[in-house]
């Protein structure tokens, strides 16, 4: 076989092994952790602007987490039914 045919199959078998399900599964895993991070990261930051007595910046960083909650409950379904 030539070295670029090998390339080739080599480069076949890894984008079918990346399409998964279970290679989908953990990715959309990380995504659900990291926006769960990024949603207890931003109601530190709010409460700690609440504390200041800076509403309007808690309020900021209220929506923010807001919106990473969303993220994280809108792909929990599809991990938990994949898994």
């Amino acid at each position: 076989m030539h070295d670029g045919l090998k390339t080739h199959m080599k480069n076949n078998r890894t984008k079918q092994a990346a399409r998964s399900p279970s290679n989908v599964n953990r990715s959309q895993a990380v995504k659900v952790r990291g926006a769960q991070n990024q949603y207890e990261r931003y109601i530190e930051l709010a409460r700690a602007e609440a504390l200041n007595g800076n509403s309007v910046e808690a309020e900021n960083y209220y929506q923010h987490a807001e919106h990473y909650l969303r993220c994280a409950t809108a792909t929990e379904p599809a991990t938990r039914a994949g898994s």
